[in-house]
């Protein structure tokens, strides 16, 4: 029964952008666009090769950011506020999921590379403000992203995380090698399953899956 997989959990983690809404608002899309202009201005490449490079050091780095920190020296926090000044309004509230994590029993976090501040607004829009014990983006883990280690290790020991009472909730597959090394259990948020020794559990529908845990 999938509750027993759950009945040791006081902590659940979850990720962000597509996990707690779903991918097909398509938010991210306008950060994507952001960050192909900042590049195209501060390392002075065109529009193809700052997509192409986007791409590439998300792959390499976990994020963008940090591959443009490693390879060009770029100051995190005026790129990180210009990237994540968007609108929210494709986002809407789901009542559904609000209710199924208040349900959760024990502490609920965000850990997200993006930002709290931006996390806070996704929340908003997505009627899930107020649920949450604690908040945190990569600020708080010295810029450091997932699926790097110690992004792990430092928001987890401010957040005060027991990895083997933990769960997380992740949509990129890659992000959940970490905390299943450490100990947690995982669930791949996504619309398509990905067969993984490090992944415990799917959905493709956060809120129907919670509801048979609590």
């Amino acid at each position: 029964m999938l509750r027993n997989s759950f009945s040791h959990i006081d902590t659940w983690v979850f990720d962000l952008d597509n996990t707690l809404y779903p991918s097909n608002m398509r938010l991210f899309d306008q950060i994507e666009e952001k960050m192909t202009r900042f590049m195209m201005r501060e390392i002075g490449v065109a529009q193809g090769e700052a997509n192409a490079l986007r791409k590439q050091y998300w792959a390499e780095y976990g994020t963008t950011l940090a591959g443009l920190m490693h390879r060009h020296g770029v100051d995190p926090e005026p790129y990180l506020v210009e990237v994540h000044d968007i609108s929210f309004e494709p986002l809407s509230p789901d009542a559904g999921l609000a209710r199924t994590i208040h349900e959760l029993p024990g502490r609920k976090i965000v850990f997200t590379n993006g930002t709290a501040p931006y996390a806070e607004n996704v929340l908003k829009a997505r009627g899930l403000s107020g649920l949450f014990d604690g908040v945190f983006g990569i600020e708080h883990a010295s810029y450091c992203p997932k699926p790097q280690r110690p992004a792990f290790e430092q928001v987890f020991s401010q957040a005060g995380v027991n990895p083997e009472r933990a769960a997380m909730f992740e949509d990129d597959a890659r992000n959940l090698s970490v905390p299943h090394q450490m100990g947690l259990q995982t669930v791949h948020v996504a619309p398509e399953q990905e067969f993984a020794d490090h992944i415990h559990h799917h959905t493709d529908d956060l809120a129907r899956f919670l509801a048979k845990i609590v």
